[in-house]
């Protein structure tokens, strides 16, 4: 039996690859030797080591509490990075696969009722949400968004749950059935949480609309899949970064990250995702004001500035101490 520390990589085998539609790959990973898997809870995601080189995030559907696989599912994006693209055509069944321990920043949180709305491939974390919902007795709702039916992945699993009366489909080529947010989310009670996860468009607008009613942020709970693109007017100047412990100081300049910057003077970085979103680069903000551009810290953790994503956020300013 071996324990797998946090912070280390530990191979899985591929059990099961499935295509559960024209675009999306389902993987069930198993251990790799005797040992179970280190359990995890609903909302959790694993850092995935490709077989290309990087290391991408997927949440993690199957119910929590199992500890003898972990299920993902994988959309294929043409226009990425090369992650996807790496999981759906060099990753076969049988295939050794080295994962991270499973690591949670979309928790759920003790509410009376909690509304879960999925968009596309953001039914993965949701989906996990569900059972846990469902096993807990807990009052929730769970609806899920999608183009058309056809490409929509885990509608056998969700017609067969025992929850499978709380799942409401919205495709958005039948009008009949098209999600209205409006009035899905008009009367806010204080003790109903939403959940929202999915492309960037469609968490905008659900987000946006819960609070156009209302919603206090405290009772919204959302992870992104992608950062957004960079806006035009956010430039990036230069500055200095110091890093005290190691006695680094460096020049940022405005084509590198401080991230980047960073490892070029011997300093480790532990970047997985790049996109601020995964928050394995986390670092402490000792003096200078950050100008965060990640979607990892919630809007207090940004207003205190004491921490840091380095591989997408810069400085206010000449100057930015920070350390481990």
């Amino acid at each position: 039996m071996t324990a797998h520390p946090a912070s280390a990589f530990f191979p899985v085998r591929v059990h099961r690859k499935t295509r559960l539609t024209e675009h999306i790959a389902g993987f069930e990973l198993v251990p790799a030797d005797d040992a179970p898997l280190p359990p995890f809870a609903a909302g959790a995601h694993i850092d995935v080591a490709l077989p290309n080189g990087l290391v991408r995030q997927y949440s993690l559907c199957n119910p929590p509490g199992q500890v003898g696989a972990y299920e993902i599912g994988v959309l294929l994006a043409p226009a990425g990075r090369g992650g996807s693209a790496s999981a759906h055509h060099d990753i076969a069944e049988g295939d050794i696969v080295r994962i991270g321990v499973p690591r949670n920043h979309f928790p759920l949180v003790p509410a009376a009722r909690s509304l879960l709305f999925a968009g596309g491939i953001g039914i993965t974390p949701l989906l996990s949400m569900a059972w846990a919902l469902h096993r807990g007795g807990a009052d929730f709702a769970l609806h899920y968004c999608m183009r058309r039916r056809a490409g929509a992945a885990y509608l056998e699993r969700l017609a067969d749950a025992p929850f499978a009366p709380r799942v409401h489909c919205h495709p958005d080529d039948e009008p009949a059935h098209r999600l209205d947010a409006a009035t899905l989310l008009a009367a806010p009670t204080p003790g109903t949480h939403l959940y929202v996860c999915g492309p960037q468009g469609f968490m905008d607008h659900v987000i946006a609309t819960a609070r156009a009613h209302g919603w206090p942020d405290d009772h919204l709970h959302f992870e992104y899949f992608a950062a957004p693109a960079p806006q035009a007017d956010a430039p990036a100047g230069s500055f200095e970064v110091c890093v005290p412990s190691r006695g680094v100081v460096a020049h940022v300049p405005p084509d590198r990250s401080v991230a980047q910057t960073l490892l070029a003077h011997g300093v480790p970085v532990a970047l997985s995702c790049e996109q601020g979103i995964c928050g394995s680069c986390l670092m402490r903000v000792l003096e200078g004001q950050p100008e965060h551009r990640d979607l990892f810290l919630s809007d207090a953790e940004k207003a205190a500035n004491d921490r840091i994503l380095p591989c997408c956020s810069r400085a206010r300013g000449g100057r930015l101490v920070i350390d481990f």
